[in-house]
């Protein structure tokens, strides 16, 4: 079975054809980030005219890169859900155009379930072995922060054990980077700078650090890195390393933590990484080492399949199209994801 994948949820406009093995035959995406940089975050607006504009070549490129035709394929997978709306109805009527023309299997994928299937995809001989389910995944990015228990490969399998309060970690992430004048997105410029710097320097009170809730917040850290610049800015590249190093730190270790807490609590001795903050070094080395010191197996993406892309979608469309799932014309774009939240935003007694 070959799957074409269509992404579109936020500011990456992306296709892939992928097989029921998880190889990925191919994956096309074309960033927004220098569109939506100067405003430091991304514009809906512009995202959308962006993909109505890359869509097109973006398809065509995957299937060319992977040597097929829409013949050669045996169903369509596309984000419809969550994302921006706008966004999202591009790639959903796209793929429903293609669907219509080819008589092809069309089937609707929440992103959320794309970045928790996204450590199964095999870029090449090299690729990790995938895990087995149940597994425990932290799926953590710019606009969402969760821990799930996952004991299938479809939405209905997925169940939330703790998530974020408030802002998610890659959001935290991109605003403690604005904080501190290093652009956007602000994820990948603290990696590099905390690799120099000293996390002991700053002292930050971890964000929920106890491991008795899987829950999370990550806005009070953010306001402590605000009210730190604003009494003491950092002077020089050193002391900008160092609040880079101790934030990152506070938000990796609590991530770590939390996520091997939940894999003990139920009893499974695999975890998994999903997100763009999975591309995050010292995530990556914490959970693995935190891991292994409790006998469980901790299982990576591949960078390439951390951020959003559609190889993820194509993959998660296979499990839907193997176990019999359709979508008629009546698919819609939404905000919401269709995993069920239990977590409740803001503060107070649960």
């Amino acid at each position: 079975m070959r799957v074409l994948g269509i992404e579109s949820s936020c500011d990456e406009t992306g296709a892939a054809v992928v097989d029921e093995g998880g190889r990925v035959l191919s994956d096309v995406v074309e960033s927004q980030i220098d569109t939506h940089a100067p405003y430091g975050g991304v514009i809906p607006e512009l995202a959308s005219r962006d993909h109505l504009r890359n869509l097109g070549p973006v398809v065509h490129e995957a299937l060319a890169r992977a040597g097929v035709t829409l013949a050669d394929l045996d169903g369509i997978a596309v984000t419809n859900r969550p994302g921006l709306v706008g966004a999202l109805l591009v790639g959903v009527q796209a793929a429903k155009g293609l669907a219509w023309a080819t008589g092809l299997p069309l089937v609707g994928v929440d992103h959320l379930v794309g970045h928790l299937l996204a450590v199964f995809l095999r870029r090449a001989e090299t690729s990790p072995e995938p895990p087995r389910f149940p597994f425990v995944a932290l799926l953590a990015s710019g606009g969402h922060t969760a821990i799930y228990r996952v004991d299938g490969p479809r939405a209905a399998d997925v169940r939330e054990l703790g998530a974020t309060r408030d802002d998610a970690a890659g959001e935290a992430f991109d605003k403690v980077a604005k904080l501190l004048g290093l652009g956007y997105p602000g994820g990948p410029v603290i990696d590099r700078l905390a690799r120099q710097g000293n996390a002991s320097a700053v002292p930050l009170t971890l964000p929920m650090a106890h491991a008795r809730s899987f829950e999370m917040s990550f806005s009070g850290i953010k306001t402590q890195v605000a009210a730190l610049v604003r009494e003491r800015p950092p002077s020089g590249e050193q002391e900008l390393r160092d609040v880079a190093a101790s934030f990152q730190a506070a938000v990796t270790s609590v991530l770590a933590k939390k996520l091997v807490a939940a894999a003990r609590a139920e009893g499974v001795t695999t975890v998994v990484l999903g997100g763009g903050v999975a591309a995050n070094s010292e995530l990556r080395e914490r959970t693995t080492r935190l891991a292994a010191e409790h006998g469980i197996r901790a299982v990576l993406p591949e960078l390439a399949s951390c951020t959003d892309n559609a190889a993820m979608i194509a993959y998660a469309g296979v499990a839907r199209l193997r176990a019999g799932e359709r979508d008629g014309w009546d698919l819609v774009a939404t905000s919401t994801t269709s995993l069920p939240r239990t977590t409740r935003k803001g503060r107070g007694a649960r």
